[in-house]
Parts: structure tokens; C-alpha cells; sequence
């Protein structure tokens, strides 16, 4: 049987990127890896849509994440940030560990925040040093309108603007010199399509010089002892050498196919998703739907464990479940990465015949056709 990966991450890793990994290792201080390290971070930032240097972090998102905290906020200093899903929530954590006041705005899962609540947070808290926010919540497919949002911000308040893009960079329009985003940052293993294990965060100006001045402590993910490394071409510590020459391979790939058709094909993969899946009866969890990401409802009276054990052990096909509260309840499609329209059609059509398989009621072929037509007349 072969197996399809349709999670949120890691996502499909294209077969010339595993070639490129598969190679001899290399030493990290030669002129060869350096040269490597060279065309990542000229590419990243065609990637972030930014003049701005990009750090490479040999990490998960999250050290990123925590980099974006202990890095620009001393202890005592408010920040707002948005919990409307498991990753949203992270960024309380964090600020809360290194002595920040977090401010939080909570929101229903599937719900985005709106502009105007960030805004009246930021007049009672005008001393706010911070806004944080989540691109794409992984946890229940939610797009958060980060271009909106930055632009009134920064009309109101020298608060910095965080964004995780974790689940959206490499899947949805970021532009963040144009958009005025002061910090965005991504993982690997989600729209770069390569395995997990590295992070990548930019910075903004503005953002440069609050970090000159924070005197919160760290180490690892000092990002001056990171930008000290990145001038003389080099990292300040031991890199994942082959997750980088995996990540040249995976930027190139991107660049060749333009950054703006990167974000096409997967607006248009996510709708055809979608498309399918209202076809079939389902319902879908977010009010905002992203395009990394689809959250459905389990169909009533379905048993999730059998659902989803059907559709991985009989069809091969491997989504994500949902978390906390939304446990059992429903699953997650991605369509962040290596993904095209068949493999979107695929992933219907596994889900109409798991659908039959636990005795589900729908009309047979409904998705599938739903799917297609919608292909067909976006070509």
C-alpha cells in the first residue's frame, strides 16, 4: 500500500530534495557549505518578501517562536497576543516565561481575530511592546488578516508585530517589508517541504533596535549572537547540515515556480477541498478558512477512531486529528507543500470510500465530482 501524508507537518518531501539530503555529509565550515548557506539566505528572503536578513535556527517553530519573545521583550513589558487555538495560546506561555505581561484577546477556535479588538487593547494598554499573532492556526485551519491588522496597529502604536507564519509561509501571501510586519517566522517541515528540525525568523528595523536594548537573557537563540554569525557568512553553532542543503534544493524549487503562483496553487487546492468536502455533507470548522489547512467536523455519530483508522490503514491515507477540547471531534486535511490538484482529488476520493466503508450516508461520487468541476473550471 502506499502511503499519502496529508497532516499539517511534517508535509510530502519531493524526491529531488531526498536526493539532495541523501548525498555525503559535508562540513559546515568549508567554503562549500558556505556557499550553500549563501543561496539559502538570499532565497529565504525572496521567500518572506523581505530586504531584511533570515536567520536560519536549527530548531522546531517553536524555538523560533521563543527566540521572537526572549529576544525582544525585557521582563515587566505587556504584550498582546491572540489565543484562538493551541499555537495562539503558545504565545502566552512564552511571554509568560520570560517575565512579560501577556495580554491576552481569546477566541473561539475557528474564529479570527478582528482588527478593532487589538486596537482597543493596545488604548488600554498603551505601553504595550508587542503584538503577537498566529498567520494560520494550525489547530483549527483559521486565517488571521495580518495585513489588516498591521496596518492599524502601526497607525496607533509603536508596538512591534509578531507573527508565527509556521503553517503560512511557502502556502499564503506574506509580504513583510510592504505589509509592515516588524518579526515573522516559519519551520521546515510545513510549506518548505522538507523534514523537521529548522526555523527561520526575519526582523524588521524597527525590531532590530528593541532587541539592541532588551536585557532579557539568552543564549541559544540570541539573535545578535545569531546576526554576528549571519554578516560574516556563517552560524553561530552546529547546523543541521543536511536540513539546510534539503532547504536549497526546497528554495529553488519555489523560486522557479514564483512566489505568487506558490500562493495561487494552494488557494486553489484548499477550495477545491473544501468544495469536495461540503459536497459530501461535511461541515468545516473555521469561519476564515486557511489555505494551508482544512478543518472538518467528524460526522455525527461517526466514531473518530474508526474513521480514522479506515482511512489509514485501509487507504493509506494519514490526516491530522483535532486537539484539546476538539479531540474526536474532527480532522485535519492539509494541502501545505508538495501537494497538487490530483493528490487533492486523491484525498477526496479516500474520504468518500472511508465514508462508505463505516456506513456513512452520502451520495456516492458527490465529492469527487464537486472536486473536479471546481478543478475544471479553474485551470
Amino acid at each position: 500500500m502506499k502511503k499519502r501524508l496529508f497532516t499539517p507537518g511534517p508535509t510530502p518531501i519531493p524526491e529531488d530534495i531526498m536526493l539532495a539530503m541523501a548525498k555525503p555529509i559535508i562540513h559546515h565550515r568549508n567554503p562549500e557549505f558556505k556557499e550553500i548557506l549563501k543561496d539559502v539566505n538570499e532565497n529565504l528572503k525572496y521567500l518572506f518578501q523581505t530586504s531584511q536578513p533570515v536567520f536560519t535556527l536549527t530548531s522546531s517553530g517553536t524555538g523560533a517562536m521563543e527566540s521572537s519573545v526572549c529576544n525582544i521583550l525585557n521582563e515587566g513589558e505587556k504584550a498582546i497576543y491572540v489565543n484562538g487555538g493551541k499555537f495562539g495560546a503558545r504565545w502566552g506561555g512564552l511571554i509568560n516565561t520570560f517575565g512579560g505581561i501577556p495580554i491576552e484577546i481569546k477566541k473561539e477556535w475557528g474564529t479570527p481575530p478582528d482588527a478593532d479588538e487589538i486596537i482597543k487593547q493596545i488604548k488600554n494598554h498603551p505601553d504595550t511592546k508587542a503584538v503577537y499573532l498566529t498567520h494560520s492556526e494550525t489547530a483549527s485551519g483559521t486565517v488571521t488578516a495580518v495585513k489588516e491588522i498591521a496596518k492599524k496597529v502601526r497607525e496607533i502604536s509603536e508596538a512591534l508585530i509578531v507573527v508565527d507564519g509556521i503553517t503560512s509561509i511557502g502556502a499564503m501571501e506574506m509580504r513583510m517589508d510592504e505589509w509592515g510586519v516588524d518579526v515573522v517566522l516559519t519551520g521546515s517541515q510545513k510549506g518548505l517541504m522538507i523534514p523537521p528540525g529548522l526555523a527561520f525568523i526575519a526582523l524588521s528595523e524597527r525590531a532590530w533596535k528593541k532587541v539592541e536594548i532588551t536585557k532579557n537573557k539568552n543564549f541559544y537563540f540570541s539573535l545578535q549572537r545569531t546576526k554576528k554569525a549571519f554578516d560574516s557568512g556563517d552560524t553561530p553553532w552546529t547546523p543541521a547540515i543536511t536540513l539546510v542543503i534539503g532547504l536549497n534544493e526546497a528554495l529553488k524549487m519555489i523560486h522557479a515556480e514564483g512566489i505568487e503562483n506558490v500562493w495561487a496553487r494552494h488557494s486553489k487546492l484548499a477550495e477545491g477541498i473544501r468544495v469536495g468536502c461540503k459536497a459530501l455533507g461535511l461541515e468545516l470548522l473555521s469561519k476564515n478558512p486557511s489555505n494551508a489547512i482544512t478543518a472538518v467536523y467528524v460526522p455525527e455519530g461517526i466514531d473518530f477512531q474508526k474513521f480514522n483508522d479506515a482511512l489509514k490503514y485501509d487507504f493509506g491515507v494519514t490526516v491530522a486529528g483535532g486537539q484539546d477540547h476538539l479531540k474526536g471531534k474532527i480532522f485535519r486535511i492539509s494541502h501545505l507543500g508538495y501537494y497538487d490538484e490530483i493528490d487533492m482529488v486523491g484525498m477526496i476520493s479516500a474520504l468518500e470510500m472511508t465514508l462508505t466503508k463505516i456506513g456513512h450516508k452520502y451520495i456516492p461520487g458527490s465529492g469527487v465530482r464537486a472536486i473536479q468541476n471546481y478543478f475544471n473550471q479553474h485551470v
